[in-house]
């Protein structure tokens, strides 16, 4: 299939487009490249760089495709719970009204098929855990309003106009997928690298957001995800699309077990041998005392089975990227 992967630029959205080009799918890549860089563009994909708030150049990037795409995998997205809880005006802008105006030109392009990147930020407070596909969604922070209003539309684009979508929940996506791709934000707010900012003396030390949630040891938990697999999961469900009969899909990503902040703080000194110092801080709004995601449904329906499920094979991975890649990808 040819497919078009907006957010390709970034950190997940480039390594799901180096999986569907080793897999033999061709692939566009459009980024506004604000968030993602260019040196993260698999070199096999073709780069147009473009914003999602233009319909007009869209429209144009269907029409000039002479052979047609088969489908869109949807990354381009403001991804900060924090930051969406200061200025949420910005995330139902470029999270949910651009995700509408994709879907409004891919459909008018005869494209029906489209994988979109969730968030298991949707859930909220969790009535259970591990959280599973049909559990109620209650977000409780505006990032993750803005992809639940996608899954709404999603939901009815499919009922009326037959689009073919799966929608794939995950929250803590880390860890690189090769030596030479892997995270890089500026600025870096996700807690693996930013550890290892301090393991690499970037930083003095690491803050820790909330010490008195209802937890083990007080801090937030989180499931983590490696990067790879969760790109495998992605080709699979492009897959999946392609049978008639399933032509809409939600699935949950994850391992099943959450870690605490101090956990990972723990496994990263493991993993680099340096202290990294921390401060405790008072929580961040909007943040969830556990996510833990259940990946059952998808492991039996579509055979996703993650290479790296361990927490320290992950940061392993990460420590290896940013040692050689301190300063992120080149300019």
């Amino acid at each position: 299939m040819r497919v078009l992967v907006t957010g390709g630029a970034g950190y997940i959205g480039s390594v799901v487009a180096d999986e569907l080009l080793q897999a033999g799918h061709p692939v566009v890549v459009f980024d506004n490249l604000s968030r993602g860089h260019r040196q993260a563009v698999p070199k096999n994909a073709e780069l147009v760089v473009g914003d999602l708030a233009d319909r007009a150049a869209l429209d144009q990037l269907f029409r000039s495709d002479s052979r047609g795409f088969d489908a869109v995998m949807h990354f381009a997205a403001l991804i900060e719970a924090g930051e969406s809880m200061k200025t949420p005006e910005k995330f139902f802008r470029n999270n949910t009204a651009n995700a509408l105006t994709l879907l409004e030109a891919m459909l008018a392009a005869g494209v029906k098929r489209f994988v979109f990147s969730s968030t298991a930020a949707l859930f909220g407070n969790p009535e259970r855990t591990p959280i599973e596909e049909d559990d109620s969604v209650h977000p409780t922070n505006a990032y993750g309003e803005s992809k639940l209003l996608v899954e709404r539309m999603l939901s009815w684009f499919h009922q009326i106009h037959g689009l073919r979508y799966a929608s794939l929940r995950y929250f803590n996506a880390a860890g690189a997928s090769r030596p030479d791709r892997g995270e890089a934000h500026q600025p870096e707010t996700h807690l693996i690298p930013r550890i290892l900012e301090v393991a690499l003396g970037r930083a003095e030390h690491v803050n820790i957001f909330g010490t008195d949630y209802p937890t083990s040891d007080g801090t937030c938990i989180r499931d983590y995800i490696h990067v790879s697999d969760l790109a495998s999961a992605h080709k699979l469900a492009l897959d999946a699309l392609e049978d008639e009969p399933r032509n809409s899909l939600i699935y949950n990503l994850g391992s099943g077990q959450g870690f605490s902040v101090r956990q990972v703080v723990e496994v990263a000194r493991e993993v680099t041998s340096h202290p990294i110092p921390v401060i405790e801080s008072p929580r961040r709004a909007g943040d969830p005392a556990v996510l833990v995601a259940s990946s059952e449904k998808i492991r039996r329906e579509l055979g996703w089975q993650p290479k790296f499920p361990d927490l320290k094979t992950i940061v392993e991975s990460a420590w290896q990227w940013h040692r050689t890649h301190p300063d992120g990808y080149p300019r």
